[in-house]
């Protein structure tokens, strides 16, 4: 199992229709604040055109307007987001902007019906609540569902990872004879594991707070069970040792 879904960021394997596993990171609360945010915005700007639009070419005319209310700004209000996800496969363009996609827990490719859920519940998620609802339940679920989300079998994940390294970036060694390794059963690790662990190390020197010293702790003492060592005093310095070991026995 991955380290990262143990201490910080949740993910979900999903098998495709060909049998294939793969996994994702699942879109957090922030995450889809921000697709939500740009979404409004777009719809904002939307109503704003349609609306000169209908003042330059119904100018008097009030049966007109009305219809045009009816038939072609009211259905952009209720339904963008529901449009948005059937024709985009799953992204409206705040989604697709934040690199976000809603996809179906069984690996099925979403269906009408399931975005018609998801878009009915959003009246009670989102509207009824003012987001209360949905950021509760997406903070709490095991796969970061709201309840429109939890009706439908679908998530919210990202379809790029947040890791922005590369492993060949965290340290510069000089070479296998200047270095012995330290803990040889770190190759039982993986990259990704490493990476993360570099990930957490910066996190615990940027951010000095509680939170992100417990989570180095954490991620050092379980690393030290997965490599059957003692649990280390200075969290920080052993997962430095730790990366130091892997880079020089693996590349």
């Amino acid at each position: 199992m991955p380290l990262e879904q143990d201490i910080f960021m949740k993910n979900i394997e999903i098998t495709t229709a060909q049998k294939v596993i793969i996994q994702y990171e699942l879109a957090t609360v922030g995450n889809r604040f921000a697709a939500f945010f740009i979404d409004i915005l777009i719809w904002i700007g939307m109503l704003i055109f349609m609306i000169l639009i209908a003042d330059q070419v119904f100018k008097g005319n009030l049966n007109g307007f009305e219809y045009y209310l009816y038939f072609a700004i009211v259905p952009i209000v209720l339904f963008y987001t529901l449009l948005s996800e059937i024709l985009l496969d799953g992204q409206t363009i705040g989604k697709k902007a934040i690199g976000l996609k809603v996809v179906k827990l069984n690996g099925d490719p979403a269906a009408a019906f399931d975005y018609i859920i998801r878009w009915a519940f959003r009246f009670v998620d989102i509207w009824m609540s003012a987001g209360a609802v949905a950021a509760l339940l997406i903070s709490s679920s095991n796969y970061n569902q709201r309840l429109g989300c939890l009706l439908s079998g679908t998530t919210v994940i990202r379809k790029i990872s947040t890791r922005s390294f590369k492993l060949e970036d965290i340290l510069k060694i000089n070479s296998r004879e200047s270095y012995v390794p330290v803990f040889p059963q770190v190759t039982k690790l993986s990259e990704g594991d490493m990476l993360f662990v570099k990930k957490v190390m910066e996190r615990a020197r940027k951010y000095k707070n509680d939170a992100h010293q417990t989570a180095l702790v954490q991620l050092a003492e379980k690393i030290a069970a997965l490599l059957e060592v003692k649990a280390p005093k200075d969290s920080m310095k052993f997962l430095k040792t730790i990366l130091s070991d892997y880079i020089v026995l693996t590349r």
